[in-house]
């Protein structure tokens, strides 16, 4: 299912390390923020925050956790590795895009997740990639 963007509705954001500024582009085809850091052949983003905060959170590097408010060039979807897997009926609003994203802007002042959530969720993924699972991007 495509989605569109639409004047007056909600921002996308892409949590990240990278130091990006207005109008730079966010795409594919270079080392993933997660895993074994393969090629990715997607941009994800979300329409919230939390989401978005997590992707801050858990990308490696390291500069400063960021989150861009960004917008799509082109074609986007749902994430199927979320909505599909975990969240059926999308409502974490995490999508994909082959297109690059534009970043308009970044999100000043965030809360992050508590010392706990990130060890919790860190430990999670630690389990996920000794059981040899990454990413799905197909």
């Amino acid at each position: 299912m495509a989605v569109t963007s639409t004047p007056g509705a909600d921002p996308f954001y892409h949590g990240t390390k990278a130091d990006l500024k207005p109008g730079d582009l966010i795409g594919p085809g270079f080392a993933s923020n997660y895993g074994a850091r393969r090629k990715a052949a997607y941009v994800y983003f979300s329409a919230t925050l939390e989401a978005a905060t997590w992707g801050a959170e858990l990308a490696v590097g390291e500069g400063s956790e960021r989150i861009y408010i960004v917008e799509p060039t082109g074609f986007h979807e749902d994430d199927p590795n979320v909505t599909d897997r975990k969240f059926p009926g999308n409502p974490t609003k995490s999508y994909r895009t082959r297109d690059p994203l534009r970043v308009v802007g970044e999100v000043a002042a965030w809360t992050g997740h508590s010392p706990d959530q990130l060890r919790v969720m860190r430990d999670h993924l630690a389990r996920l990639k000794a059981a040899g699972i990454e990413a799905i991007e197909d």
